[in-house]
């Protein structure tokens, strides 16, 4: 495995203990700012786990498009992805 992939899945399982905290916090009734604290994290985490995954996908499978003759596909395809980032 890769260290891109690694690095990923390290975050993705942070983020999940981070959910799994907050899910806690809410059944425990706690003060609902600290909760709130907590899933702000997780959201900039979560970000942060994007990020790379993005960067990973521009530098990797986007120069393999392009060498394909896929440009349109790619091209549609990332602003896809960046419409959705802006709902």
């Amino acid at each position: 495995m890769d260290q891109h992939k690694r690095d990923v899945l390290n975050r993705l399982a942070t983020i999940e203990g981070h959910l799994k905290s907050v899910r806690r916090m809410v059944e425990d009734d706690r003060y609902c700012v600290d909760i709130l604290r907590q899933t702000y994290a997780v959201e900039r985490a979560l970000q942060k786990a994007e990020a790379a995954i993005l960067q990973n996908h521009l530098r990797t499978c986007v120069p393999a498009a392009v060498r394909d003759g896929r440009e349109q596909e790619i091209t549609d395809e990332l602003f896809e992805l960046f419409e959705l980032s802006r709902k």
